[in-house]
């Protein structure tokens, strides 16, 4: 049997409103309860496992690799939302997207402030 990663978890101050930010951006399914978890579960059969966490959140780095086709539709939700959005994971490029081994992608915040990206190629690729 192959490695795979099956799920991780999230820590965040509100497990529902960050699982239901992130499944709208993302297009998926809506976040569903397991225990303590809110489950956003992605096309890959990976979820990610929002848990309550008290106090001070770090900032934790979450890239979600998407087909061209969905880059658009998704970067239009987060300029919608009136997010801030960065080319760079060290937000020194602001309100552009990277086009990174002939791909197209960008970084942004989720409530907890987690920085979060999309990406269209894989980094290295060189396509």
């Amino acid at each position: 049997m192959a490695v795979e990663l099956n799920h991780t978890i999230v820590p965040a101050s509100d497990p529902h409103k960050s699982a239901t930010f992130l499944a709208e951006l993302l297009g998926v399914a809506e976040p569903v309860t397991f225990g303590p978890f809110q489950v956003v579960t992605l096309d890959n059969g990976v979820s990610l496992d929002f848990m309550r966490a008290e106090g001070e959140i770090g900032s934790l780095h979450y890239a979600f690799k998407v087909a061209d086709e969905q880059f658009q539709p998704i970067f239009d939700r987060i300029r919608a939302a009136g997010l801030p959005y960065w080319a760079d994971p060290h937000r020194q490029q602001p309100n552009e997207i990277n086009t990174n081994d002939g791909g197209q992608g960008v970084y942004f915040p989720d409530p907890d402030g987690h920085n979060l990206e999309i990406l269209t190629r894989d980094y290295g690729s060189g396509a």
